[in-house]
C-alpha cells in the first residue's frame, strides 16, 4: 500500500491553512505600502539615519555645476579664461559614463546564444592624434543624450581625473556632443587628479624661463617667446568661438634666430632644442603640445 503525507491523501480533504508569525505577516502586509508595519510613514526617512547621507549626491537634481556654467560662461565672455574653468572643475560633481561589456556568453534556451556574465566598464575614447580621452558629462541630460544606454555615476572631477589616469587617459573630454565641448588637456588633468592649481603653459613664467635656459645652449637663438598655440580655442556646435577648451597644441615657442643660417643650420638647431627640452622636468610635466615657429632677430 502506498503511503502518502499527511494533507495530501485524496480522503484527506485540503491541507489546512499554514498562519505566518505576525510580525511577518505585517512586514509584508506594509510592503509596498506607504507606512511600515507599526504605521510610521517611509517618507521623508532615511535609510542611513536622520543626520546622515548614503552618499556625496543624495540631493543632487542632475544638472550642471553652477561654477562650471559660470566660469564657461566667463571665458566665452573674454571676461574668464582656461584656468578658470579648470579651477571650477575642482569641486565640481561630473558624471562618468559606464557601459555593460560581455565578460562570459553561454547558450541559452533553443540553442541561442546569450549573456552569461557583464562587467562594467570606464567609456574611453580615441581623440584625433591617437591620443586615449576619457569622456565626462557636466549633467545626466547631456550623457542621456550622448548614449542612452550608458549608465551615469556621479563623482568629483578630481575622482574622474584620477581614473583618467589610472586608465591611461592624457584628455578629459567634457560634455562630448553638447553645444559646448571642452577639453582638459594632460597637464591639467594631472592637476585636478592631484588637487593641485593649474596654470596653462602658455601662460607660465617659470615655463618660459625654463624654455630660455635650454635655448642659452644655442648661440643662434637670440630670444625665446611663449603664446598660445593655435589649438587652444574651441569652436562650439553652433559655430561660436571660445578662447580654451580646445585640444591643442596648446603653446606655441616663438624663435628669434640670428641671420644667415641655411635650411640644414634651422633643422639641426630645432631638433637640438627639442631634444634639450624633452629632457626638461619642467617641460614634460607642463606642456602637452607645441608649436615651433621661427622668426628672424633685427639686427
Amino acid at each position: 500500500m502506498e503511503h502518502q503525507p499527511a494533507g495530501h491523501g485524496a480522503a484527506d480533504g485540503p491541507a489546512p491553512a499554514r498562519h505566518l508569525p505576525g510580525h511577518i505577516a505585517a512586514a509584508l502586509a506594509g510592503a509596498g505600502g506607504a507606512a511600515d508595519s507599526a504605521g510610521r510613514p517611509w517618507a521623508g526617512r532615511s535609510l542611513s539615519g536622520d543626520d546622515a547621507s548614503i552618499h556625496n549626491f543624495e540631493d543632487d537634481d542632475g544638472t550642471a555645476d553652477a561654477g562650471y556654467l559660470s566660469a564657461l560662461a566667463a571665458l566665452a565672455a573674454g571676461n574668464g579664461d582656461e584656468a578658470a574653468v579648470v579651477a571650477s572643475l575642482a569641486t565640481a560633481r561630473v558624471f562618468v559614463p559606464i557601459l555593460a561589456t560581455l565578460a562570459e556568453e553561454g547558450e541559452g534556451a533553443s540553442g541561442l546564444h546569450a549573456d552569461k556574465q557583464a562587467d562594467m566598464a570606464l567609456v574611453t575614447l580615441k581623440a584625433p592624434d591617437g591620443r586615449t580621452a576619457m569622456p565626462v558629462f557636466t549633467s545626466a541630460a547631456s550623457l542621456a543624450a550622448w548614449h542612452p544606454e550608458a549608465r551615469p555615476v556621479a563623482v568629483y572631477a578630481a575622482r574622474a581625473a584620477l581614473s583618467a589616469v589610472a586608465e591611461g587617459a592624457e584628455l578629459l573630454v567634457l560634455d562630448p556632443g553638447s553645444t559646448v565641448t571642452f577639453v582638459v588637456r594632460r597637464p591639467a588633468v594631472w592637476a585636478l587628479a592631484q588637487q593641485r592649481d593649474w596654470t596653462p603653459s602658455y601662460a607660465d613664467p617659470e615655463l618660459a624661463r625654463s624654455l630660455g635656459e635650454a635655448a642659452a645652449g644655442f648661440p643662434a637663438v637670440r630670444r625665446v617667446e611663449i603664446h598660445p598655440g593655435g589649438g587652444v580655442a574651441s569652436v562650439t556646435a553652433d559655430g561660436r568661438q571660445f578662447p580654451g577648451g580646445g585640444s591643442g597644441p596648446e603653446l606655441r615657442v616663438l624663435l628669434y634666430l640670428e641671420d644667415g643660417l641655411d635650411a640644414a643650420g634651422v633643422q639641426s638647431l630645432v631638433s637640438g632644442l627639442n631634444d634639450a627640452w624633452a629632457r626638461n622636468e619642467v617641460f614634460a610635466e607642463r606642456v602637452d603640445s607645441i608649436e615651433v615657429k621661427l622668426q628672424r632677430a633685427a639686427p
